[in-house]
């Protein structure tokens, strides 16, 4: 790397500090599924058996940050007996709870502009691309807690970046070998986080085209990364298993949670580390995630407290979550309220329909001049699509933060899109326009995530600063003390 894009690297570095970990422990309060991860944590610190609708490693870095830090020492096993934690001491600390979520999610940044360096090979335009990670108020509420979503988006953009270097054709033997291993570790840390990340194995059937009709390399990249898989993905199954060897009896199901007698009898025997008890114990917990979703709830629009939305809400921030408000001063309220930054993703929409537009006038009609990386244009205007499509078809509730991957998605189309403008008027577009036209978004980036950062960063709006930031009804963003008006629903008099 030159110096001029380690100073670029280092900006992007710089900047997403103060977004996604500067203070990252506040508020010093529990909020969203942080009830639910935290609990699931302390049962890793004390050796307690459990399962749980998700996959276990976004949970094991929850747990691994308090080992690392114990910033409540001696006070750790609060919520062993339930899946919820609440009535949380006052002195609780959530330093060490938070700690890799947002750890990740800062070097997220960094991720997104080496990806968009290989899109637009230009450390300027990839530096002010990188805005739209770093400077997105939804991305920054949600992946500061101790959730599951900080740890997903690392990985997930931590393999889209090695499927970039896959599909370089200029890529030498030693670094391809080294891509292939970590392509199918990344994948594997995708599926033991959450399983909505089976989404990203259609890059593999576009790295097998790309290379074809090199068999060396294809079965190199197959055995490569199907061997790194299993091994990631055996590994962090085990880790949970073996830590798991306490019974819990006020837990559910007397602390069983649908466990098969063949599984009883491994804890009563307390061999959850054996190696020949493992194929028994991913079946029973494979069995659990599906129990599980079976008895979710339904989205109900008609519920006054329903957060979930309905996914073709989606791509223009319906609908926005309240995740918690309090009152300094009895006149305004602070709020962690998961809202978009319209700039971000209604330019990242743009960029989607634009990037559809583009292709199918390809198709029906040929264009002047040829489309710039049409292939991975379409590949990744159909990833998007496929997301939604697969959540469609989901009968529980979704949320607005379900949306965080094809939002990801959608990023990468923005320099591709603009790549394949060609014109606007009569103004043929240079290489300078379109770094010029990328710095002028950057701004306005700026400009509404300042306008949208109270929502993140947890200052007090009064009733009127909360209204004028409603600028959508989908969104249906209500200060407290407002009556919540449905875009969708409209009650019966």
């Amino acid at each position: 790397m030159t110096r001029q894009m380690w100073i670029y690297l280092g900006i992007v570095c710089f900047l997403s500090f103060f977004t996604y970990f500067y203070r990252y422990d506040q508020p010093k309060a529990v909020y969203w599924d942080e009830n639910y991860h935290i609990a699931a944590a302390q049962k890793y610190l004390n050796g307690v058996y459990f399962m749980e609708p998700h996959p276990p490693l976004g949970k094991l870095l929850i747990a691994l940050g308090e080992a690392v830090v114990d910033a409540n020492p001696g006070n750790d096993d609060n919520f062993i007996g339930t899946d919820y934690g609440k009535d949380f001491p006052a002195d609780f600390s959530f330093v060490g709870y938070r700690l890799f979520p947002a750890l990740l999610a800062w070097l997220t940044a960094p991720l997104f502009f080496f990806i968009f360096l290989r899109l637009t090979k230009n450390p300027l335009q990839s530096t002010l691309l990188s805005f739209f990670y770093i400077f997105d108020t939804a991305l920054i509420v949600h992946l500061r807690g101790a959730m599951l979503e900080g740890a997903l988006l690392f990985f997930s953009t931590a393999l889209t970046l090695a499927f970039l270097i896959l599909i370089d054709e200029m890529l030498s033997k030693r670094a391809f070998l080294w891509a292939s291993v970590a392509f199918g570790a990344l994948f594997a840390c995708i599926m033991t986080t959450k399983v909505l990340g089976l989404i990203f194995i259609l890059f593999v059937p576009y790295i097998l085209w790309k290379l074809w009709p090199n068999r060396e390399r294809i079965l190199k990249f197959l055995v490569a990364a199907g061997w790194s898989f299993f091994l990631v993905y055996c590994s962090v199954w085990y880790i949970h298993f073996a830590n798991g060897k306490t019974v819990n009896p006020s837990l559910p199901d007397q602390g069983y949670y649908q466990a098969s007698n063949q599984y009883k009898q491994i804890l009563t025997a307390r061999k959850t580390a054996a190696i020949g008890a493992f194929p028994i114990l991913l079946r029973d917990h494979l069995k659990f995630l599906r129990h599980y979703e079976k008895g979710a709830p339904r989205l109900d629009l008609c519920k006054p407290d329903e957060n979930g939305s309905p996914w073709y809400m989606w791509p223009l921030g319906g609908r926005t979550i309240n995740y918690r408000w309090e009152t300094p001063n009895g006149s305004a309220y602070r709020y962690l309220y998961l809202v978009p930054n319209p700039v971000i993703w209604f330019a990242a929409f743009a960029a989607v329909l634009g990037s559809l537009a583009l292709l199918l006038v390809n198709c029906i009609a040929s264009l002047k001049e040829p489309l710039r990386q049409r292939n991975l244009l379409l590949f990744l205007s159909a990833l998007y699509l496929s997301y939604l499509i697969a959540v469609s078809t989901i009968d529980r509730v979704m949320y607005l933060y379900h949306f965080f991957t094809p939002l990801l998605i959608s990023f990468l189309l923005v320099p591709l899109f603009i790549q394949n403008m060609q014109k606007i008027g009569r103004v043929t577009l240079t290489e300078a326009h379109r770094t010029f036209g990328i710095l002028v978004l950057a701004g306005l980036v700026l400009v509404s995530y300042y306008v949208y950062r109270p929502f993140s960063s947890y200052e007090p709006l009064t009733k009127g600063q909360v209204e004028r930031r409603a600028i959508l009804p989908v969104w249906e963003l209500t200060c407290i003390g407002c009556n919540k008006t449905s875009s969708l629903v409209v009650p019966r008099n």
